[in-house]
């Protein structure tokens, strides 16, 4: 969890002015990992008292734009948004309940991260999603 003072170095450090909803919403996604906007809207308010939608959208998307937020929407789901930026690191999302966890790159031989014909695209990154069902939803529901 980072403290108000690196929060505000961040902020800093990313050329961006030091405003509450901005260490607000910062401070949400740091401390709720692969929160939809609505949880850190609850978060930002929690903090702040009073802040509007538009603003925490705003801030998210000006976060995003400078690095120090990443945004992921796996496919049927709502954006959500992580602090861990500056690797290559993937996700496992539960198809029943939607859990989403961190998981770092794949190790060993990766065929399949080698573009077959990468159309003369420098490639960068590849973004890797697992699917599955997280532990919790392999258990089968009481009473069985």
């Amino acid at each position: 969890m980072q403290s108000s003072a690196q929060i505000e170095r961040s902020l800093r450090d990313a050329a961006l002015r030091v405003t509450a909803p901005r260490k607000a919403v910062l401070s949400a996604v740091h401390e709720h990992p692969h929160a939809d906007t609505e949880t850190l809207i609850a978060a930002t308010r929690a903090r702040l008292g009073s802040v509007s939608h538009q603003a925490v959208y705003d801030v998210l998307r000006v976060l995003t734009d400078v690095g120090l937020v990443r945004r992921i929407q796996p496919a049927g789901s709502v954006a959500r948004y992580e602090a861990r930026v500056g690797d290559n690191h993937h996700h496992l999302v539960c198809r029943v309940c939607g859990a989403v966890r961190d998981v770092d790159c794949a190790i060993g031989e990766t065929p399949c991260l080698t573009a077959s014909d990468d159309g003369g695209f420098q490639i960068q990154e590849a973004e890797v999603v697992y699917w599955g069902l997280c532990p919790a939803c392999q258990s089968p529901p009481a009473g069985r």
